[in-house]
């Protein structure tokens, strides 16, 4: 398997000992679910070109020991993109680059990341409650509303 998958808990603890960009990046693949909050540092690569920008991100994180890519649920676009990463990678770097690299999908993607850690600014910015937090109460209709006075 080209990656595995990493906890939340584990990233946070990364998080919180490493240097960002130098020890361990973060990639996110969402595209147009990027906005409302990020994690901490992490560089945006939405998946919708990123076979095109990938070559290039092989080359500017070769010296990242640990690199974790994800997107909301870390179910499609996430291993997606880790795959094709370790693909070029290899290419670029021959059959030993997975080697000198660690590749991980974070486990749960953004949304349970955030779920768990939105109220911690070290680990997750840009959160917007109103992205995340629904009113029941916006779906319920009353009867007013349904005409039934």
């Amino acid at each position: 398997m080209d990656f595995e998958f990493i906890s939340g808990d584990k990233l946070a603890d990364i998080m919180k000992r490493d240097a960002a960009g130098k020890d361990y990046l973060v990639i996110d693949v969402r595209d147009d679910d990027y906005h409302g909050g990020n994690i901490v540092n992490a560089i945006n690569h939405p998946s919708i070109g990123f076979s095109d920008r990938v070559d290039e991100l092989v080359k500017s994180t070769k010296d990242i020991p640990v690199l974790v890519f994800h997107c909301f649920l870390s179910q499609l676009r996430g291993p997606k993109a880790a795959r094709l990463y370790m693909k070029r990678r290899r290419v670029h770097f021959g059959a030993e680059a997975g080697l000198s690299q660690r590749v991980y999908v974070l486990e749960g993607g953004f949304e349970v990341f955030q779920a768990k850690f939105k109220d911690d600014p070290t680990l997750v910015e840009n959160w917007k409650k109103s992205v995340w937090e629904i009113d029941v109460n916006d779906f319920v209709q009353t009867p007013a509303a349904a005409g039934e006075l």
